[in-house]
């Protein structure tokens, strides 16, 4: 077989074990699914033009239109006509499922595994070993995620004395914290959680493996081929279950694509059909009207739904960027319960209850809960107190659990499903789906709430907190906005990609589709009912930049302020104003990754908005790529 594919600088000789000779020819095997991946990802950016120039929303898909890569038209899988995925065992009682990836920026191997030894030591049902949104990707910390996980599901000797020793410094904080020990034996403890791992979206390039000649390859193929070929003869021989999530899906299409990826390395692997299964994170608003449809196209892998929140918002705002009506309001107001938030979950639990024609059902796993236990001792109490009532909500609404940032939120969140007692939810009766008018206009359903420069200022600070900690290499960072900095009361949250996304994503609407304040502002003298303007997003950009020039190391670190401080600035600077809204802040956050250059950094981001102005390309390869 000719080699299409080219790898980045020394990877193949430093990373020997993760480039195997088993994991490059798969990669080869799925190579020729890159350009239907391109072909979809043009499809993306041509609805969302029409969309704009027609002005109008996203609507449900012809009922009598057949979905890509089968013979069932819309209308069937709407009604379950289709041979659905069983629950395997391990995945049947998800009631805690932890996030975070399996590495640190720069990191030893010791200190990489630690990463995971607090996953696999944290009581959580499952942990999702995070390869996207969570996971930084300066030098090469994808590929040491990988090394990471291939040697912990091991029980290589470096982990297994990495996870000793972290077994004892859980159980002193918890000691101090629960009264009590949460560990009892670290190494029956290991064997508790179950693994998953959440590849990248289709939309990202890899940024060490391109297709010889130069265009980028998906990092979705990547991340599946090195943890797949890796992991799953030992998964498999312990009885686990192989499994992933899947992000930023938005269309039957492109859940159609997965599945022949996975079907492709399935064969390639002589592993039975449906081996491989998946969760897909409903991030995306597209796919809130195609939701059926996404389970049929991936069925016998699919195994659930998860409804996340700051990738939603995201792309609901993205979505209707071009409808001067549609405006967020402050983000602390779009809860789980606020208008087309709590449409979309109910929509997830009616179509995850939707039996197929054997009358399975899917799971639904409930969204994040940030919150982090480090603080004040009223502050950390009243902040648990709202991550527990929050879980009880999505537990009463039918979930079979939730998401954790946190291995420390285990143990305080995971009671709630155990007072509950159930497995899990699968089969809960709720109203069919149905898809009218009143339907969609649900999805987009905005509700009154505040607008505030003290809103707008929290969004600005955590989005240049965001791009700084991102340019440093943390992709998953303990933030908060720069006023609340030395007040232990306000806790930290863990923040991933998706909460600088939709920062960003929310004060472009603001400044461009002229937001009106809802309160007063006597630091700025700016009065309820007027517009967010220019010239008050400029001065809350300097003022708010200038308090993390003068924060402590704890909160921004002094090396980052004259490296990648300034470039995050210019970043936000140039998304937000810019007159089109660019469609992912992390295009611009890659672009210059591993580059302290502010002249370089300007160029990169000028380069890409013109590009996407002409055309609507996005500039995705890896600029520093030398084969």
């Amino acid at each position: 077989m000719a080699r299409t594919l080219e790898y980045r600088d020394d990877v193949l000789s430093a990373y020997p074990d993760v480039f195997t000779a088993e994991a490059r020819a798969a990669l080869e095997v799925l190579a020729p699914f890159n350009g239907e991946r391109r072909r979809l990802l043009e499809e993306r950016a041509a609805r969302r033009r029409e969309r704009a120039a027609r002005r109008r929303p996203i609507e449900f898909p012809d009922p009598d239109a057949v979905l890509p890569g089968t013979s069932l038209t819309v209308r069937a899988a709407r009604a379950g006509e289709f041979d659905g995925g069983e629950i395997p065992p391990d995945l049947e009682r998800q009631w805690i499922q932890g996030t975070g990836p399996g590495t640190k920026p720069r990191a030893g191997l010791e200190a990489g595994l630690r990463n995971v030894a607090y996953a696999l030591l944290s009581g959580a049902d499952g942990w999702m070993f995070d390869g996207e949104d969570a996971l930084g990707q300066v030098g090469t910390m994808s590929l040491d995620n990988q090394r990471n996980l291939r040697l912990a599901f091991a029980s290589d000797a470096a982990f297994l004395s990495v996870a000793e020793r972290v077994a004892g410094e859980m159980n002193a904080w918890a000691r101090g914290f629960f009264g009590r020990e949460i560990v009892a034996d670290w190494r029956r403890q290991l064997a508790f959680t179950t693994r998953i791992f959440r590849a990248r979206g289709l939309h990202l390039d890899d940024r060490h493996v391109r297709e010889t000649g130069g265009r980028g390859f998906a990092a979705s193929i990547v991340d599946l081929c090195l943890y797949v070929v890796a992991n799953q003869a030992q998964l498999r021989g312990e009885g686990r279950s192989v499994v992933l999530y899947l992000p930023k899906i938005q269309t039957a299409g492109e859940a159609a694509l997965w599945h022949d990826l996975l079907g492709a390395l399935e064969r390639h692997l002589g592993l039975p059909p449906g081996t491989l299964k998946v969760y897909v994170l409903v991030e995306q608003v597209e796919a809130s009207f195609q939701l059926m449809e996404i389970r049929a196209a991936l069925a016998p892998h699919f195994v659930g739904f998860n409804t996340g929140r700051w990738d939603y918002i995201n792309s609901v705002s993205d979505a209707l960027a071009w409808d001067p009506e549609f405006v967020n309001p402050d983000i602390d107001a779009i809860t789980m319960t606020y208008g087309y938030m709590r449409v979309y979950e109910d929509r997830v639990r009616r179509a995850v209850n939707t039996p197929d024609r054997n009358g399975r059902c899917a799971l639904w796993q409930g969204g994040m809960e940030t919150n982090i236990p480090v603080g004040t001792e009223e502050g950390v109490a009243a902040a648990m107190r709202r991550a527990v009532a929050g879980a009880e909500r999505e537990q009463r609404e039918g979930a079979s659990g939730k998401w954790v940032a946190h291995w420390k939120m285990v143990h305080i969140v995971r009671p709630v499903w155990e007072r509950a007692g159930e497995v899990n939810q699968l089969g809960r009766t709720f109203p069919p789906l149905t898809y009218g008018e009143r339907d969609a206009a649900g999805l987009r359903l905005l509700e009154p709430a505040p607008r505030t420069v003290r809103g707008a200022r929290d969004l600005l600070s955590v989005a240049l907190q965001y791009g700084n900690a991102f340019g440093e290499g943390y992709q998953a960072a303990a933030l908060k906005p720069a006023d609340f900095f030395g007040h232990d009361e306000v806790l930290y949250l863990m923040e991933d990609m998706a909460t600088g996304e939709i920062r960003l994503s929310i004060l472009w609407e603001w400044l461009h589709k002229g937001a009106r304040l809802t309160a007063d502002d006597a630091e700025t003298a700016a009065r309820a009912g007027e517009r967010f303007s220019e010239a008050l997003f400029g001065r809350l950009l300097e003022e708010e930049h200038r308090k993390l020039l003068a924060a402590r190391d704890r909160d921004v670190h002094e090396r980052s302020k004259t490296t990648t401080l300034p470039i995050a600035r210019a970043i936000v600077e140039a998304y937000v104003r810019h007159p089109v809204k660019a469609p992912w802040y992390i295009d611009l956050l890659n672009l210059n990754l591993n580059n302290h250059d502010l002249a370089v950094a300007r160029q990169r981001i000028a380069a890409y908005f013109e590009a996407y102005d002409r055309d609507g390309t996005r500039r995705t390869e890896n600029p520093d790529f030398t084969a």
